[in-house]
């Protein structure tokens, strides 16, 4: 598993340990929390206090949600006393929100992902014979969804893009590069009996789901608007995007992977109504 909170945050945080009025702080802090020293560590430093800071690091489990929870009360402890516009904490706040990390930047109060990333995992990519397109645009959010809202719009418009051209060219469809977003996506839904439009037996024919799908229908629509107004990239934007912030991005690239989740599991599944039509 991936560890919840990166080398380099954790690097950032042992730096600032140098300020520290004393190591036993450190000890304190997180023996408070549980932890012992590791006593296997070879980390060696000039500092007394980056040292110590290190060997209560190595003990924490990075992978387990449990550890981390009671690390972070640790950090919070430590870090108490830093005014909030300090460069140094400031720079450990923004790179414990790029692992996924909530920091109320006025409290200090960190909150731990539960998740190594903020996307929801596409377990179906597995079951795809080449998942590299979709794979890449969702490496691209990744990274940009917390410094980069409108990449990472562009890059959820582009999910749309890439999933729906893999679902066509799985079903042996023929994809027209030349389609706009809603064109594909339309498509790709009638390719799965997705689309409001099509008629399948059980709960995907139902009126309640047909709803469902009419509103899913709109997300790809509304991305590409979105991103068309200048609010992502892929189009020279005429000025600064004012007011564009990473809670519309998260919006976007969410709304994005409920779409494609819909899509790869019908695809994937193999009772899905698709199977039984031609």
């Amino acid at each position: 598993m991936k560890d919840l909170i990166s080398r380099s945050t954790r690097g950032q945080f042992r730096q600032l340990m140098t300020d520290i009025s004393s190591y036993r702080r450190v000890a304190d802090a997180f023996q408070d929390e549980g932890f012992a020293p590791n006593p296997d560590c070879t980390w060696d430093d000039s500092s007394v206090r980056r040292t110590t800071t290190q060997q209560y690091l190595e003990s924490v489990d990075w992978t387990d949600p449990a550890h981390v929870g009671r690390a972070c009360r640790a950090f919070e402890r430590l870090l108490a006393e830093w005014a909030p516009d300090t460069a140094d904490l400031q720079r450990f706040h923004h790179s414990l929100r790029r692992d996924g990390c909530t920091v109320d930047s006025t409290t200090g109060r960190i909150t731990p992902p539960t998740d190594p990333t903020p996307l929801r995992t596409l377990r179906s990519l597995a079951a795809l014979t080449d998942p590299s397109a979709i794979q890449e645009q969702l490496d691209r959010i990744q990274r940009a969804i917390i410094d980069d809202p409108a990449l990472a719009i562009g890059s959820a418009k582009e999910l749309i893009e890439s999933t729906a051209k893999v679902v066509l060219t799985e079903r042996g469809r023929p994809v027209n590069d030349k389609d706009d977003l809603p064109a594909l996506a339309r498509a790709a839904q009638q390719a799965l009996g997705l689309h409001p439009s099509t008629s399948s037996p059980g709960p995907d024919g139902s009126d309640a789901v047909r709803k469902i799908l009419g509103a899913v229908t709109t997300i790809a629509t509304g991305l590409g608007e979105l991103r068309n107004r200048g609010y992502g990239t892929g189009h020279g934007a005429a000025g600064p995007r004012v007011g564009l912030h990473p809670r519309h991005a998260h919006l976007a690239v969410n709304a994005a992977v409920t779409w494609c989740q819909l899509l790869l599991d019908t695809l994937t599944d193999p009772d899905a109504p698709w199977h039984k039509t031609p």
